[in-house]
């Protein structure tokens, strides 16, 4: 191991099949970047919440393949990364419109009959980056339970990970999709204050506001946006508000 003068103690990793050296205790873009790698693709919002920089690695410690996101895992000493920038699953055209006597559970299942297939293998679970029990989703969507789907796998980031390594060729990220889409569109009660907010946003008030957006030039527009009032990053939830209250509801 060699030393820099910035005291980071520096490690080599491969990616893509190419050795670099990169400081430790850094996540592998910025250990990468740091490198002199610029990534064009297989990065995104480097918050964990894309899935654009998912990738399998190994390390010498643990010969088991893992997958991550690049912007959330630490490098390791010996590590080798792959980066998955687009894997081609089942991917279906529709509409929210459900055929006449068809369910919104039926319909998933229709769009993704694959799901049907599922082996509970359980190597979609194991290898998310995320932590969601893909295998138990898959299930809740054979069983017709869109709502239980739905909630399993709100936080899932469409990484593709599941569906690159699915014996049964399932698009898991996609039937996922289709399954909250339904269920918002025809089963779960509307909130009222999303109502309220949408009958406000057409109000002449607003109507107002938008018009004189418009009349702005791209300077104006710039120097509105950079005075605006922003949430203070450590207040409490629901305790700030802007001076300006006329578009809360």
């Amino acid at each position: 191991m060699m030393m820099t003068p910035g005291n980071d103690q520096w490690i080599t990793i491969h990616y893509d099949g190419e050795p670099y050296k990169v400081p430790s205790g850094r996540t592998i873009v910025t250990a990468l970047e740091t490198a002199g790698v610029r990534f064009v693709r297989s990065v995104g919002c480097r918050g964990g919440v894309c899935g654009a920089c998912t990738a399998f690695y190994r390390t010498p410690a643990d010969a088991q393949l893992k997958s991550a996101l690049m912007c959330q895992e630490q490098v390791v000493d010996g590590m080798s990364i792959m980066p998955m920038p687009f894997f081609p699953q089942n991917q279906m055209p529709y509409t929210l419109n459900l055929p006449a006597g068809v369910s919104p559970a039926r319909q998933v299942m229709q769009l993704y009959p694959e799901v049907g297939g599922c082996i509970m293998c359980q190597e979609c679970t194991r290898i998310c980056p995320v932590g969601i029990d893909v295998m138990g989703y898959v299930g809740m969507i054979k069983r017709g339970d869109l709502k239980a789907a739905a909630e399993a796998s709100f936080t899932c980031v469409q990484c593709q990970a599941c569906a690159v390594r699915c014996p049964a060729r399932i698009s898991q990220p996609n039937a996922a999709l289709a399954a909250r889409r339904f269920y918002g569109a025809h089963v779960m009660n509307r909130a009222d204050h999303l109502q309220k907010a949408r009958d406000k946003a057409k109000s002449q008030e607003i109507q107002r506001g938008f018009r004189r957006l418009k009349r702005m030039d791209a300077e104006e527009l710039k120097n509105l946006y950079q005075r605006r009032e922003v949430e203070p990053a450590q207040s409490a939830p629901g305790t700030w508000l802007p001076e300006d209250t006329t578009l809360l509801g």
